[in-house]
């Protein structure tokens, strides 16, 4: 007798799934999404306002957009995902779906339920992808775990209380402990 087959889940299903649920397809597989929690939603809310402002501030050609926004990490229709932040410098890879392409600097904020998928399967993919910066937030840990995908990679990691420096914008750092 023949093992059942896995389902393979296209592009066509993540466009279509219900209203208010949530999820990326990656490889195949649909990974649903817990609604994020308090801490994350301050994190996220006041990185964006700092990102958003820096970027206005010297008349910016970027795009900061946080989650849900959905991510074409590949520009293929294959591989979607939703970060909590992603920064886009080149618009011709915004589309009405989202960003068609790998966006120039992407932050994830690791939960319980998803530290795994940020720290493994993600990283593999935004390196994969060509994304310039990745930051993951740790708030469990209170660690920022930074990664450089250009040239050489570099990979460093801050607790909530450092100066993070910004790579991909100069001048501009990030401490994470006064956005609490």
């Amino acid at each position: 007798m023949p093992m059942p087959q896995e389902r393979t889940y296209t592009s066509e299903d993540y466009w279509n799934l219900p209203d208010g649920q949530r999820a990326e397809l990656i490889d195949g597989k649909l990974y649903a999404m817990a609604p994020p929690s308090r801490i994350h939603q301050e994190i996220s809310g006041e990185l964006y306002t700092i990102i958003n402002n820096y970027i206005k501030s010297k008349k910016g050609d970027c795009k900061v957009y946080y989650a849900p926004f959905a991510v074409n990490l590949n520009a293929d229709d294959k591989l979607w995902v939703e970060p909590d932040i992603s920064v886009i410098c080149d618009k011709s890879k915004l589309s009405d779906r989202g960003c068609e392409g790998a966006p120039d600097w992407i932050i994830e904020i690791a939960s319980p339920s998803n530290s795994r998928m940020d720290f493994a399967v993600k990283l593999f993919k935004y390196r994969t992808a060509r994304v310039r910066e990745y930051w993951i937030i740790n708030p469990m840990k209170k660690v920022v775990q930074t990664y450089i995908f250009e040239d050489e990679e570099d990979a460093n990691m801050y607790s909530f209380d450092d100066e993070i420096p910004v790579y991909i914008f100069d001048g501009l750092t990030v401490k994470i402990s006064d956005l609490l």
